[in-house]
């Protein structure tokens, strides 16, 4: 009988995918070595071949995990309620939450997917597709005459353009964060610039910025 996995298996699979994440994502996946993961992680390499085969087992995890952990977020969000409105503020939050601690995870999906055998990058894909349609979907919920354009989708994917690259711009410790920014996306995307509110912190900021210049 085989032995059981150890109590913390899973968080230190959890520790190895973000550590690898981030020298893929700083380095590239073709620039980075099991060994490096290994350095990153703490471990020997022996310990880190245990959890994963390979670093090609590596790339897919990381890229399968992420969409996986995406589409949780939609069905949860759409679970909620049947409101349009209600479920796309709610899809925009929970959305730009998960990109505040997953930037390393976003940018191997959107960057080193490529080297991902074909079946396993069909696979990421269809994922995607399937999340980008949940959000078409409420768009021509909102707007059926969008839907009936053919539009939907094109405006989804400007809405993802916005969400998906926050984090090449916005600075730890900045006056904005994502908890702060989630409200300003929604009120751009549903209601165009005159609908933006400006978040409390902003004013003081704006001042203090002015005072150093």
């Amino acid at each position: 009988m085989g032995r059981g996995r150890h109590a913390g298996y899973d968080d230190q699979r959890e520790t190895i995918l973000a550590q690898a994440a981030h020298l893929f994502a700083t380095r590239g996946y073709s620039a980075t070595s099991m060994n490096e993961v290994a350095e990153a992680c703490g471990l020997s390499k022996a310990t880190l071949y245990h959890y994963y085969r390979d670093k090609y087992a590596l790339l897919f995890s990381i890229a399968d995990t992420h969409v996986e952990r995406l589409q949780g977020i939609v069905h949860d969000a759409l679970s909620g309620t049947r409101e349009p409105r209600t479920r796309m503020q709610a899809l925009i939050k929970r959305l730009v939450e998960e990109y505040a601690d997953a930037q390393d995870a976003h940018w191997v999906l959107t960057s080193e997917v490529r080297f991902l055998e074909p079946a396993d990058r069909r696979r990421v894909l269809d994922r995607e597709r399937a999340l980008v349609a949940a959000f078409a979907q409420v768009v021509g919920d909102l707007r059926p005459d969008l839907k009936e354009a053919a539009l939907s989708k094109p405006l989804t994917m400007l809405l993802f353009g916005m969400v998906n690259w926050m984090f090449t711009w916005m600075k730890p410790g900045g006056a904005l964060d994502h908890d702060a920014m989630a409200p300003i996306v929604t009120d751009l995307f549903l209601g165009g610039l005159g609908a933006v509110q400006v978040p409390p912190a902003a004013p003081a900021h704006a001042a203090k910025t002015r005072r150093q210049a």
